[in-house]
C-alpha cells in the first residue's frame, strides 16, 4: 500500500506539473474536481501497469509474418517418380525453411523452362544439354549431384533374346525384331540418352517396332507392361514402379548406360527475376555432405536408387 501511495502521489504531482506547464496558473486542487483527478490517475495507472509492459508484445503480434518466396525447380520426371524428392526435399526444408515448387517434366522441357527464366534451379540428367545451357549463358556452371544407370526392360519371356547381351547387341536385335520398343519421345534425359545410344551404335530406330509415346517414364513403363514391349528406363523409376506385371531387367551394367544428374542455378544476370539466393542454397545443400548423405540413404527393398558423386566437382576443378 505504501508503494501504491507513492505512485499515486507521483501521478498527482505529474498531472499538477502538466497543468501548470500549460500556463493555467492555478492550483490543481482548485482547477480540477476530485472525480476528474481520479480519472486522470486511472489513465496513468493503465499506462504504467498495462500499456508499457505489454506494448512491445502487442506491436510484435501485429507485425506481418514474412514468408520466403518458394524456390521453383524444373526437374526431370525420374527424380519425382522414383520417390527421391519425397525423401529429399523435406530434409532441405528442415535445414533451410524453404519450400520447393517442383515442375516435373522431361529434361529437355526443364532446360527450356530455365531458358525462359521460369525456374530458379534445374535438376536434370542430360550432360551435353546442360553444358549447352551453360555455354548459352543461362547458368554459370553445372554441378554433379548423383548418378545411377539406365536399364533395358522387357518381358521375362524375352522374345528377341536380349537378356545378358551388351547394349549394342541388344539394340541391334530389337531393331531387327518385331516386338514393340517404347520410346519416351519427349526430349527427356532418358529419350536423349536412348537416341544417342542408337546413334553411337550406328543404328536407326524405324519401322513398326519403334513406338514413341511422348510421355513420362511411368506411363512408358505402363505401356510396356500392357503391350509386352521393351523400354529403356532409369533404374530409380524402375525400382519404384509398382505395375511391373511380367517385366524384368534384361540388360544392365554397360558403361554406355551411365545416367548422370546435375544441378544448375539459373543465371540472374540473364534472368533478373529468378530467386538466386534460394536456388544457390539448394545447389549448395544438395552437393553438401548433408544433402549427399540424404541421397545415399534413399533405398527401396534394400537397393540404392541413386549414388551421390558431388565430390567429383572438386576433382574436376583441379
Amino acid at each position: 500500500m505504501k508503494y501504491r501511495s507513492l505512485r499515486d502521489r507521483a501521478a498527482r504531482l505529474g498531472v499538477q506539473r502538466l497543468v501548470q506547464g500549460m500556463g493555467m496558473g492555478v492550483s490543481m486542487s482548485m482547477s480540477l474536481s476530485l472525480s476528474l483527478l481520479e480519472a486522470l490517475m486511472g489513465v496513468l495507472k493503465v499506462l504504467l501497469w498495462v500499456a508499457i509492459p505489454w506494448g512491445v508484445a502487442s506491436v510484435q503480434a501485429q507485425m506481418p509474418t514474412v514468408t520466403a518466396k518458394p524456390l521453383v525447380m524444373a526437374s526431370t520426371t525420374s527424380t519425382e517418380q522414383s520417390g527421391l524428392f519425397a525423401h529429399l526435399l523435406p530434409a532441405f526444408k528442415a535445414a533451410t525453411g524453404l519450400e520447393v515448387k517442383v515442375i516435373a517434366v522431361g529434361t529437355g522441357q526443364a532446360l527450356d523452362i530455365g531458358r525462359r527464366g521460369d525456374a530458379d534451379v534445374l535438376f536434370v540428367h542430360d550432360p551435353q544439354g546442360e553444358e549447352l545451357f551453360v555455354s548459352q549463358g543461362h547458368s554459370l556452371k553445372r554441378q554433379l549431384v548423383m548418378y545411377n544407370d539406365f536399364v533395358l526392360i522387357g518381358t521375362q519371356s524375352d522374345p528377341e533374346h536380349v537378356r545378358g547381351l551388351d547394349v549394342y547387341q541388344a539394340f541391334k536385335a530389337l531393331s531387327m525384331g518385331a516386338t514393340p520398343f517404347i520410346s519416351r519421345g519427349d526430349k527427356s534425359g532418358t529419350h536423349v540418352a536412348e537416341l544417342r545410344l542408337w546413334q553411337a551404335l550406328g543404328l536407326t530406330p524405324e519401322g513398326a517396332f519403334y513406338r514413341a509415346c511422348g510421355c513420362g517414364m511411368g506411363p512408358a513403363l505402363n505401356m510396356a507392361a500392357a503391350l509386352g514391349a521393351y523400354v529403356l528406363s532409369d533404374r530409380g523409376t524402375w525400382l519404384n514402379f509398382k505395375n511391373r506385371g511380367d517385366l524384368d531387367i534384361l540388360v544392365q551394367g554397360d558403361r554406355l548406360l551411365l545416367n548422370q544428374y546435375g544441378v544448375l542455378v539459373v543465371n540472374p544476370l540473364k534472368h533478373p527475376g529468378v530467386n538466386e539466393r534460394a536456388a544457390q542454397l539448394f545447389a549448395n545443400w544438395v552437393t553438401s555432405k548433408a544433402g549427399q548423405a540424404r541421397i545415399a540413404s534413399y533405398q527401396i527393398g534394400g537397393q540404392s536408387l541413386f549414388f551421390p558423386n558431388a565430390h567429383a566437382n572438386a576433382l574436376a576443378e583441379h
